[in-house]
């Protein structure tokens, strides 16, 4: 039976482009696809048969739809790790919190402990689809994925790789490496559940070998997957390769590899120079926003517009637990603060508001991870991956103001999104849909 969503509708359509409906309407086939969509909520009978039985929603005046959001960058194993260490720098908080909790993931009731709570709670805190770092570990980070796949959740799932340059007691030899994440594909493959697909996830170059780091790229290449890796996060790192590399830039170092595609998406990207920039441009790779972590970790200042005058497409990622939340609200507010801080010293930086930073939350995030002809928005065709947002609910204050002139329904609906913004969490998701199904238990 196909369902029928009526009420107030917030749906990006670009960075500054935004349908606000105050009456519409979306309808979702049974098998969780949008099959009509519009402004006004009279009309959606005209998308249906006369006999075709129907479910219809009705949303409440302080409710409204607005597509799932999209965390481009996570590590599910750092879950236990968030708010520890934070007062390190990258290296230093890998070596001391991140590759000593890791290693222990060969426990698998340990993951199946952890991994459980990870989906859940993302998904409570609205993400419908999430690019995941999991360990080194083959079966560790299968279950992982299995969780997304039994939460309902759409997911990237990724085995780390790494065989230089990490502890004795998280490293892996190559062809350890490479047979392990041959192994991982096939077994994600066999999971056969279209929302859950494995990513390869060569941690970053400072940990892989340019060897390693060919025959992932020639893994991904002849299977046709996405790619996630880190760049250009923190200064220290970014000498350290150039060490490594023959004074290579992070980017060259990537690009002679192979690892950079139309499929693959790079977190942080705070440093890049602009010859890097043009690399990106070339092979159409994508770029993680971070901004939690990276002020969490004294990385610096992504400018979020240098990257998009370029054309290069950017999603947000909370790269917990160099972020300290799981939440992609959080990172959009996160993201907002750090362009107000750099246009402090740039008057020519266009600040990213409210509604600019859910495009980045979602839409662009299924851009930047080359699902967009999936999810991302509400267009006819796509999954109906969505949120629905109740702002008559605590942490929002929801007083009516006295004022001398009533506002427009349409101003109305644009206040009560930026309540939900700037003053809610996951209490306000009252659902959580992917493919059209409720997965917020």
């Amino acid at each position: 039976m196909s369902k029928v969503f009526i009420g107030q509708i917030f749906n990006p359509q670009s960075f500054d482009n935004f349908d606000e409906f105050i009456d519409g309407f979306i309808i979702v086939t049974d098998d969780g696809k949008i099959k009509a969509y519009g402004n006004d909520s009279k009309k959606w009978k005209e998308n249906v048969d006369a006999n075709e039985p129907v479910e219809i929603i009705k949303l409440s005046k302080t409710q409204f739809l607005m597509p799932g959001f999209v965390d481009c960058h996570i590590h599910g194993p750092q879950f236990p790790q968030i708010g520890l260490g934070l007062d390190l720098p990258l290296l230093g908080w890998l070596n001391k919190y991140t590759f000593p909790l890791e290693s222990k993931y060969n426990d698998e009731v340990f993951a199946a402990k952890v991994y459980e709570k990870v989906v859940n709670t993302t998904i409570r805190n609205g993400t419908t689809f999430a690019s995941y770092f999991g360990s080194n570990h083959t079966n560790g980070t299968i279950i992982l994925a299995k969780e997304a796949v039994k939460q309902g959740q759409r997911a990237l799932v990724g085995k780390v790789c790494s065989n230089q340059n990490c502890p004795a007691f998280y490293i892996e030899n190559t062809d350890e490496s490479i047979s392990e994440t041959e192994k991982f594909i096939k077994q994600i493959t066999e999971l056969k559940n279209e929302l859950v697909k494995p990513i390869i996830t060569p941690r970053f170059a400072v940990s892989c070998s340019m060897d390693l780091m060919k025959s992932l790229a020639e893994i991904a290449k002849s299977k046709n997957l996405h790619i996630q890796s880190h760049i250009s996060e923190n200064l220290d790192e970014i000498k350290f390769v150039k060490e490594l590399f023959g004074e290579k830039t992070y980017s060259e170092v990537y690009d002679e590899a192979g690892l950079m595609t139309d499929k693959t998406i790079m977190a942080h990207a705070v440093h890049l120079e602009d010859s890097e920039l043009n690399l990106f441009v070339k092979n159409k790779t994508s770029i993680a926003h971070c901004p939690s972590s990276n002020n969490n970790l004294g990385s610096g200042r992504c400018n979020v517009q240098r990257l998009l005058s370029k054309g290069i497409k950017v999603g947000l990622g909370t790269d917990v637990s160099g972020g300290n939340s799981p939440s992609i609200l959080n990172e959009i507010l996160r993201a907002m603060e750090v362009s107000h801080h750099i246009a402090f010293n740039d008057s020519k930086h266009k600040v990213i508001n409210f509604k600019n930073a859910i495009y980045l939350a979602t839409l662009a995030g299924a851009e930047a991870l080359a699902m967009d002809n999936v999810t991302g928005n509400f267009k006819v065709g796509k999954d109906f991956d969505a949120l629905l947002i109740d702002i008559d609910i605590l942490p929002i204050v929801n007083i009516e103001i006295p004022r001398e002139e009533t506002p427009s329904p349409e101003a109305n609906f644009i206040e009560m999104i930026q309540k939900f913004i700037y003053t809610g969490d996951d209490r306000n998701i009252i659902k959580v849909f992917v493919k059209g199904n409720n997965i917020k238990k």
